[in-house]
């Protein structure tokens, strides 16, 4: 590894995409290929807002919110996201997926994760499991990545 020409002592953020662009867009072509297999764009974005309000990055938060508009999720769920396990205007299979992007980005010893399965396969292939892991798995790097800036 080579360093770079600024002082190690500096407290300025790295600049990921500045540094390695290559990479980073690796990482962003996950997400096309996602979609390419079917994963739906509403759905993505109401998991991908749930995680990074959870992880608490502001950037990504206001990101998915626009993403999740540009799919047709309501105002409506927009506004009670962060609360959905109390009201009734999630679906069953949304309420599975925020169930398990919950449990796989505030991880917990005490998690049911073999209950969690068994709701998801009532709404989901594993194929479509698979995906919507793998999309939980992406915003929580994401969301690590920006923080790192802050």
């Amino acid at each position: 590894m080579t360093t770079s020409s600024v002082p190690m002592t500096s407290e300025k953020p790295v600049i990921h995409e500045k540094n390695d662009p290559k990479l980073m867009g690796y990482l962003g072509q996950v997400h096309v290929m996602m979609a390419e297999r079917g994963l739906e764009h509403s759905l993505s974005a109401l998991i991908e807002l749930r995680a990074s309000q959870i992880n608490q990055c502001a950037y990504c938060v206001d990101m998915h919110i626009s993403d999740a508009r540009k799919a047709g999720v309501s105002q409506d769920k927009l506004d009670k996201v962060i609360v959905w396990r109390h009201v009734d205007i999630f679906s069953a299979p949304e309420r599975a997926a925020l169930a398990w992007a919950e449990a796989l980005t505030a991880l917990d010893r005490q998690t049911d994760y073999a209950k969690l399965r068994s709701e998801l396969r009532e709404h989901f292939s594993d194929r479509e499991i698979t995906l919507i892991t793998t999309d939980i798995g992406m915003i929580n790097l994401w969301n690590r990545i920006q923080i790192s800036k802050h």
